[in-house]
């Protein structure tokens, strides 16, 4: 069963960043992961949003700040959502710095990303998924079926747009800001099992 168990920060002056959507109203929640609307051109069952920012625009611009914490107290459903996007993009950045040779150029790198995003991932409450103590597993098959699907759509949306910024200056060479955050574990967790 899932818990709320309040971890206290790696850095107790300095908390980690929560969601500034905790408290959004009529968010869909599967289990306990936020299904939050997304501005996308990737078919799924997100609800568009007609905010100019989004969930996964906060998970890139807190992605870096919160990759030194270890330990992060959950407060919401939006924060679950936060964790895992967080996560991902630690494997995506993992994905583009192992490959043969360095970096790949943009091209390559969204390929790499692309294949990435639409392999087969575990979801909440499948034996596989590395984060079963933080996350409640859908209620039933259909609330499962819609999360895989969402989790789809937000994990190609959230590539995109990391690349966007990883490979911002034009160049066929990814920033090395974002690229040294290969070596930080975001709650010591990841999405593969490796």
């Amino acid at each position: 069963m899932a818990t709320n168990t309040i971890i206290s920060p790696a850095i107790p002056s300095m908390p980690a960043y929560h969601s500034t959507f905790l408290n959004e109203p009529d968010t869909r929640v599967v289990g306990n992961f936020a299904v939050m609307p997304l501005r996308t051109k990737f078919r799924g069952p997100a609800y568009p949003t007609a905010d100019d920012y989004d969930i996964l625009d906060e998970i890139l611009d807190l992605f870096r700040a919160n990759s030194f914490f270890r330990n992060f107290e959950i407060k919401g459903p939006a924060d679950r959502t936060l964790i895992y996007g967080i996560l991902f993009i630690t494997d995506c950045l993992s994905a583009l710095a192992t490959k043969a040779g360095g970096p790949p150029p943009l091209t390559e790198a969204g390929r790499v990303l692309n294949t990435l995003a639409l392999e087969h991932f575990s979801i909440p409450g499948d034996p596989g998924f590395p984060l079963n103590s933080l996350y409640l597993a859908p209620r039933d098959r259909s609330e499962a079926d819609l999360l895989r699907a969402y989790l789809s759509q937000f994990r190609q949306e959230l590539a995109v747009r990391l690349l966007a910024r990883v490979y911002s200056d034009g160049a066929d060479k990814p920033s090395k800001y974002w690229i040294a955050f290969t070596r930080r574990r975001f709650m010591n967790k990841s999405l593969t099992s490796s």
